[in-house]
């Protein structure tokens, strides 16, 4: 690790000496060589790889259901959505794990420097403010996507040894999907946190604000969209189809404001083919429906909206953050 470092401190100091237009490149280089370095990069590191030794101890033991149930198809990436007896699944541990990772990368990436003062000493280099900030959120991007395809890459190889089954073309595109949305899913709460890093000066209160914001997301607004729910469409036993039908419109449409939700639904959906429809499907809608699994092109459309609004979101935050980082007065 020290070796590493080294050869990026020179990387940063050769670069040091180039023009303003690869400011971007300059604080890339710099916030890569310290988050690598850093005990909390290790520790996130050790983090994923515990996630990934039980994620394929709960696939190895639950191999026999999943190869019964998809057969000989798709069992490499059945191993990512399916639970053991005792352990939750792959999907589960970063879809929990997953925003904690983003947090704890970018709480401080601002408001850390300025209570140092290092902040005030790098914007008097011939550096753009966009390219600070630009390059402290593609490094740690960088960081996420290393840990992600790493994780994914060892279970998937693990899966491949314990199953003896060679995956197909349509198999390995589904599995860089899951590995990208996943990506984007913790860049998310990544842009969030650093947005809380420009705007609270001290690190604890930016760290609250993100796990405040991740648990009200999280745990309570599906409870809250439940209530709405129930409030203007309330469920008993006298209740027909289209009044439950409307529940469960209302609650799930509530429920997808949350990035935990939408990614979950996704995840499900693109590893697990056999998935036709992420809503209510009525009686006469499901008879005569012949079973079987969808393309990945129909896969595709399906979480399309999730994709997209899980993008939209990560942009939306970084341009905020952008801009007030841009507009802040940085004092020494």
């Amino acid at each position: 690790m020290d070796k590493l470092k080294d050869f990026l401190l020179k990387k940063f100091k050769s670069s040091s000496s180039e023009e303003n237009s690869g400011g971007v490149k300059v604080v890339f280089v710099k916030e890569l060589a310290d988050q690598l370095s850093s005990i909390r990069c290790l520790i996130l590191f050790a983090l994923i790889a515990l996630t990934g030794i039980v994620s394929f101890y709960s696939a190895a033991s639950n191999i026999g259901a999943v190869s019964e149930d998809s057969g000989a198809n798709f069992i490499l990436i059945r191993l990512f959505a399916t639970s053991g007896t005792s352990l939750p699944s792959f999907t589960w541990f970063l879809s929990l794990l997953g925003p904690l990772v983003g947090l704890s990368m970018g709480f401080d990436a601002i408001n850390a420097e300025q209570n140092s003062g290092t902040l005030t000493r790098l914007l008097a280099q011939p550096i753009y403010r966009d390219d600070v900030i630009n390059g402290k959120f593609l490094a740690r991007l960088f960081i996420l996507a290393l840990m992600t395809f790493a994780l994914g890459g060892f279970v998937a190889g693990m899966g491949i040894i314990l199953t003896g089954v060679a995956p197909e073309g349509e198999e390995i595109v589904r599995l860089l999907i899951y590995l990208l949305l996943s990506i984007v899913y913790m860049a998310f709460w990544l842009a969030l946190s650093m947005l809380f890093s420009v705007i609270f000066r001290q690190t604890a209160t930016s760290a609250l604000s993100g796990i405040a914001l991740w648990l009200f997301l999280t745990i309570f607004l599906p409870i809250f969209a439940g209530m709405v729910a129930d409030t203007f469409y309330p469920i008993a036993d006298s209740a027909d189809a289209l009044t439950q039908l409307n529940n469960i419109r209302i609650a799930q449409g509530i429920s997808r404001l949350s990035p935990s939700t939408l990614y979950s639904e996704a995840a499900v959906t693109i590893l697990s083919p056999s998935v036709r429809t992420l809503g209510p499907v009525l009686l006469e809608q499901a008879y005569g429906a012949i079973p079987g699994f969808l393309p990945l092109g129909q896969s595709l459309l399906l979480i399309w909206p999730h994709l997209t609004g899980l993008i939209a979101g990560t942009v939306i935050i970084f341009g905020i953050t952008y801009t007030l980082f841009i507009r802040q007065e940085i004092r020494a």
